[in-house]
């Protein structure tokens, strides 16, 4: 079975190759960042490894040999996936790597907030040696955390950030009552915004979910709030978080993904006083890495061994 590699930025594939050879398929390599790439690589293969080249439904319509598409992370939002499910073709992810990295992420950027850790840090590197120059502190016990989204991280994050705070509350439609993690008060999202003074967000991105957090969900928050976002950067609108910062809305605002990355030069959060941001390295750990790399390989291999992947998203059969 020949098996590309439409793009990564990890530098050698040898655990691919590792998992793959091993297997008994062919394993090649491209850098693709346009549909016409992807078509020009994927020609005769029969199942993909893609990060960020796009397969389209126009990426599908040419290549009929493929059958499989192995997505390194959680979001598929790379793939048509209603034209993938009309063509038969599987789509897998890796839902289970880097749960504690990002999970961890998330946690130290929103005490990063709370304490002001970043103005605190510019203030001593200009000089000034003074415990009032990154504005007045509050108790987390005294404010209610929000937690949106609650899969494998946005649990962990909230297991491992709810002591601090007074209260939890959290949003999740898709998750059923008999798995609603106990401390954690189940409420609608417009109730979560308006109660949380600090929220994390822990969801993919879909039609229905972009652009998520607006104005009409920001004008709903406590004054002097918090919102970190360690899941995809099209979730939250930047203007929003802008206008929202500028009025006080938000006191200040974490995120490690944007909708553009690398943002463009210029960008009005980049110098930000209130703005920490970090370059989508939320899921980063050698061992995170190597763990993604691996299991993406294997959805390939435990697919062409038993028909089914270990991860499917899109049913191919």
């Amino acid at each position: 079975m020949r098996v590309l590699v439409t793009d990564a930025d990890y530098g050698e594939l040898d655990i691919e190759a590792d998992v793959l050879t091993a297997a008994g398929h062919e394993l090649r390599t491209a850098q693709c960042r346009t549909p016409e790439d992807v078509i020009a690589a994927a020609r005769d293969v029969d199942a993909v490894l893609v990060q960020y080249a796009p397969v389209t439904a126009e990426v599908l319509a040419a290549l009929p040999r493929l059958r499989l598409v192995s997505r390194y992370g959680v979001g598929v939002d790379v793939v048509d996936l209603d034209a993938a499910r009309a063509r038969g073709v599987w789509v897998c992810n890796v839902p289970d790597y880097g749960t504690s990295e990002v999970s961890l992420h998330a946690v130290a950027m929103l005490l990063a907030l709370l304490r002001n850790l970043p103005e605190h840090d510019r203030q001593v590197h200009a000089g000034r040696w003074d415990h009032r120059a990154g504005g007045v502190l509050q108790r987390p016990g005294r404010l209610t955390l929000g937690v949106v989204g609650l899969g494998r991280i946005g649990r962990m994050t909230m297991e491992r950030a709810a002591p601090w705070f007074g209260g939890c509350v959290g949003y999740d439609p898709h998750l059923p009552e008999e798995a609603w993690p106990p401390g954690v008060e189940r409420v609608g999202l417009e109730e979560l915004a308006a109660r949380s003074n600090a929220v994390t967000l822990h969801l993919p991105l879909t039609p229905r979910t972009r652009g998520l957090v607006g104005a009409d969900l920001l004008a709903r928050l406590p004054p002097a709030s918090y919102l970190v976002n360690t899941s995809r950067g099209g979730l939250v609108d930047l203007d929003a978080v802008l206008a929202a910062l500028a009025d006080g809305r938000l006191a200040g605002v974490a995120l490690d993904v944007l909708p553009e990355e690398p943002p463009p030069t210029g960008h009005p959060l980049l110098d930000h006083p209130r703005a920490l941001l970090t370059p989508h390295v939320a899921w980063y750990s050698a061992e995170a890495e190597a763990e993604l790399r691996r299991k993406a390989a294997e959805n390939v291999v435990t697919w062409a061994r038993t028909g089914r992947p270990t991860y499917p998203v899109v049913d191919g059969r």
